[in-house]
């Protein structure tokens, strides 16, 4: 049987991409995150080990015995861990050290390139999932009004902007003018915090980042990113397709219909 590896993060993304490799015949073992990784991912994996932020040599030992030679990261480890709960072992410390700035992409990159190192490739796990990647058009039945299509024009270039800088992927606007942009918080922060400043109206951008790598940090949203927007009255999430994951997609749409939100692929 062909074996699998998932670095597994927060959020249902884990047990997504299990489930999917599973139906494609593969032996899945995965290393966890404690505080992150929902336990649930121990019904749809084979093996799980779990692991603290930053156990790094924990994570290579647990594929290595397994005969782990093809992984996929799944899901995000919030930033924040980083100055906190992280338990970095000698060689994540080495491995911070040279990266320098703590990026997304290079920390993420020099990950994939240690890992490499010792014979496991890291894998896009949109090969696994091309049927949840967001399609293009109009994905509810309620139309933008002009408003809130120049706020979406001008929240995909600042979008596009501050991922070039590796800062975000997601930005908050109304009448053009920028009402939140992520950083380290995450995107349902983000939105909380754009939404109750711009009160009533509020357009959702998220997008890939020019220089994406698609085997890790995907912009990605779900059925909890359409109750935080009901939360703070925004209308309006616009992802840019055929990069963007929609888990959950029939559930999101669902609860977009009940809130009154569009959901655009662009």
């Amino acid at each position: 049987m062909k074996t699998i590896g998932i670095i597994a993060g927060s959020g249902t993304f884990p047990l997504t991409v299990a489930q999917a490799a599973r139906k494609e015949g593969y032996r899945v073992i995965a290393v966890a995150h404690t505080g992150e990784t929902p336990p649930d991912l121990a019904s749809f994996a084979d093996e799980v080990t779990w692991i603290h932020v930053g156990e790094l040599n924990k994570l290579i030992a647990a594929f290595k015995e397994a005969g782990v030679s093809e992984a996929v990261m799944a899901g995000g480890i919030k930033k924040v861990r980083l100055f906190g709960n992280a338990k970095p072992d000698l060689r994540a410390l080495s491995l911070l050290a040279r990266v320098g700035i703590k990026k997304d992409d290079s920390l993420l990159r020099a990950l994939a390139e240690e890992l490499t190192g010792e014979g496991i490739r890291i894998r896009a796990a949109t090969e696994l999932l091309s049927a949840i990647l967001t399609p293009k058009g109009l994905l509810t039945t309620r139309s933008l009004t002009s408003r809130e299509e120049q706020d979406v024009e001008y929240g995909w270039s600042l979008a596009k902007e501050i991922g070039r800088l590796d800062i975000g992927q997601c930005v908050v606007v109304k009448d053009r003018t920028v009402l939140a942009v992520e950083a380290i918080e995450g995107t349902d922060e983000t939105i909380r915090r754009g939404g109750s400043l711009g009160r009533e109206g509020a357009v959702v951008v998220k997008v890939s980042k020019p220089q994406q790598d698609a085997r890790f940090d995907l912009p990605t949203v779900g059925p909890q990113t359409i109750e935080v927007m009901a939360e703070v009255g925004a209308t309006v999430l616009a992802l840019e397709a055929g990069i963007s994951i929609m888990l959950e997609r029939d559930r999101l749409l669902e609860k977009a219909e009940s809130a009154g939100i569009s959901v655009l692929g662009r």
